[in-house]
């Protein structure tokens, strides 16, 4: 068994952790709120006063919200110059690729070993160890945390060994969900509007030309109007969005659609959703 540290106790890294810790690793927790940190101790994590501490485990996972959060706990604190010999760090954010870049450069700067690998799944997915994990990097440090991988995921994909490639994936993926969710809620508002049961629509849908778990999991939602509790928020999707708006762009290619997109999350964020599920876009059309 392994020795690990999550940093980051959210609605992802708290299931990652729980998961970690059945599976009879050793686990070390941080997190810049108390709360969960105290529930995964009680569970008999470690708890890890500082980052710095976190990376006497050996591996770090981080579970983090966005590029400012991955800069501010890991890029710009100096943390990285404390790691010891052979240390590595697992960065399990949906990050633009640019910043993936610098972290790459930041790490290896430091001697600390760094691997992208963001993860597709809601928390639902995180709690039953089924994630997708994509990841990207040196293999041989792969290989290291692939036991680690397999608690937390069903399937590791294996994208390069440069990390900013799984990042790039992971952005074109929710970029995907995005234009799905988009689709669901102008097919659910026409329904309506011609007087359809947009539950019925959703079950003939997805049972029949668009079966799998995107189009079902987000037509429940869209039919039946529940965005609350939210397994990914319109902020966070707006976010994502722009990440792959800008990836095209530092490459020379189009996402005609994405500047749909961002005008649909614009206006949903408008409306108050920042909080809601992604999915409640679909309002829009409503």
């Amino acid at each position: 068994m392994s020795s690990v540290a999550v940093v980051g106790l959210g609605s992802m890294g708290r299931p990652m952790a729980r998961n970690l810790l059945a599976a009879g690793h050793e686990v070390t927790v941080w997190n810049r709120s108390p709360g969960p940190v105290e529930d995964l101790v009680a569970e008999g994590a470690h708890r890890a006063e500082r980052i710095e501490d976190a990376f006497a485990s050996g591996v770090v996972f981080s579970v983090l919200a966005d590029d400012g959060a991955v800069a501010d706990a890991f890029l710009d604190s100096g943390v990285l110059a404390q790691a010891p010999a052979g240390a590595l760090h697992v960065n399990l954010a949906t990050v633009s690729t640019p910043l993936a870049r610098r972290a790459a450069a930041v790490h290896a700067g430091y001697g600390v070993g760094y691997l992208a690998a963001p993860v597709f799944g809601r928390a639902t997915v995180a709690e039953q160890g089924a994630l997708n994990v994509v990841v990207a990097g040196d293999p041989g440090q792969i290989d290291r945390v692939q036991e680690l991988f397999d608690v937390i995921g069903s399937r590791t994909w294996r994208l390069g060994d440069v990390p900013e490639q799984a990042n790039a994936v992971k952005i074109l993926g929710n970029y995907l969900l995005a234009c799905a969710i988009e689709s669901l809620g102008e097919a659910v508002g026409l329904a309506e509007k011609a007087g359809v049961d947009p539950a019925q629509l959703v079950e003939l849908m997805t049972t029949t030309l668009f079966p799998g778990p995107v189009y079902a999991t987000y037509g429940g939602l869209i039919a039946e109007r529940r965005y609350q509790p939210a397994g990914f928020t319109t902020v966070l999707g707006r976010k994502d969005v722009h990440l792959a708006l800008d990836a095209a762009d530092a490459v020379g290619a189009t996402l005609p659609f994405g500047a749909v997109l961002r005008e649909v999350f614009e206006q949903a964020l408008a409306q108050g959703r920042a909080d809601d599920d992604w999915a409640s876009i679909a309002e829009l059309r409503r």
